[in-house]
């Protein structure tokens, strides 16, 4: 009965994609219930293959913009292209994921009484004056560029979360994800690790955007599913937003070239014009997370990027 007790039944919306799946594999290895809701847009059923033999998974082809009626104690709140090319494709559809969808499991949090943690961006505080980015930074934002159907549908959710929880004393958890990478990425989801990893196994050129001298800082995907989860079990007083990132610091140029030592590649660097609105500096300040959910990222650059580019080259191989 005290093992039943401890066992929870949790949603995770956008659970076929590449931070979802994770995410299923880490509570259902803690004992618990999962249910993985996914329209599979940019999620895939092979990234939850390996679970459907599991007796407390269960997958359901959904799409969070329409109503879901089910009985949950938690819910983790996925669910939305996060690559600009994938967020780009159907920019409206990609708002309503943000805000309807948004608005369905708010819903549906408020009616079985469930904790809700929405997965936030780093793409809130936009092309940024503060350097590093502290959670008390309101971002600084193009409403009407091409990036904007992601970025200001994410702080239009965050709104609707602190809404819900100012209105209604939902208990809701915002945390705001930097890059992350890993395997079961998309090789064509044009994010730069992905990019980078797959163009030097095919020794084809890597394209940088821009002169290369912008900075990303990138987060392996476990230790950001270990954020996430920790942020979850803390008590109702925290709601965020809280940073989850690496805050190792590494210039586009920086990463391209680790790439291509560890890959072992013959590719070469190439240059093209910087997307509109594509942000200079990214570096989450982490003091937030270190200090309320004592989370650090334990996995640095060149270990994560070399398990990465393991992946790859067996999907590449295969």
């Amino acid at each position: 009965m005290t093992s039943r007790r401890r066992t929870k039944r949790i949603l995770v919306t956008g659970g076929a994609g590449f931070l979802g799946s994770h995410l299923c594999e880490q509570l259902l290895g803690q004992g618990h219930e999962v249910l993985c809701v996914d329209n599979f847009f940019t999620g895939t059923r092979r990234n939850v293959e390996h679970l459907l033999k599991n007796p407390s998974f269960e997958l359901l082809r959904h799409d969070v913009t329409f109503p879901l009626y089910v009985e949950v104690d938690e819910i983790y709140n996925l669910a939305c292209p996060a690559s600009p090319i994938h967020y780009q494709f159907d920019p409206v559809q990609t708002t309503k994921t943000s805000v309807h969808g948004t608005i369905n499991v708010l819903g549906l949090a408020k009616r079985v009484k469930a904790k809700v943690l929405q997965a936030s961006t780093s793409e809130v505080y936009g092309d940024p004056e503060m350097h590093p980015q502290a959670e008390e930074y309101w971002g600084r934002v193009n409403p009407i560029g091409p990036r904007s159907c992601y970025d200001e549908g994410k702080r239009c959710a965050e709104t609707l979360f602190f809404d819900y929880h100012r209105q209604h004393a939902l208990q809701i958890k915002v945390a705001r994800i930097f890059n992350t990478y890993g395997p079961r990425m998309h090789p064509d989801d044009g994010r730069v690790v992905s990019n980078f990893v797959v163009q030097a196994l095919s020794n084809r050129d890597i394209t940088v955007y821009g002169d290369g001298r912008q900075t990303r800082s990138f987060c392996y995907v476990d230790d950001l599913v270990q954020g996430l989860i920790a942020m979850m079990e803390t008590d109702s007083r925290v709601t965020g937003p809280i940073n989850l990132g690496n805050p190792g610091e590494f210039t586009i140029r920086e990463l391209a070239e680790l790439v291509v030592e560890l890959t072992g590649s013959r590719s070469e660097i190439v240059y093209k014009p910087l997307p509109q609105d594509d942000p200079r500096q990214r570096k989450p300040d982490i003091d937030r997370a270190t200090r309320i959910l004592g989370w650090r990222p334990a996995i640095d650059l060149r270990e994560g990027l070399v398990r990465t580019i393991e992946y790859f080259r067996a999907q590449i191989t295969a």
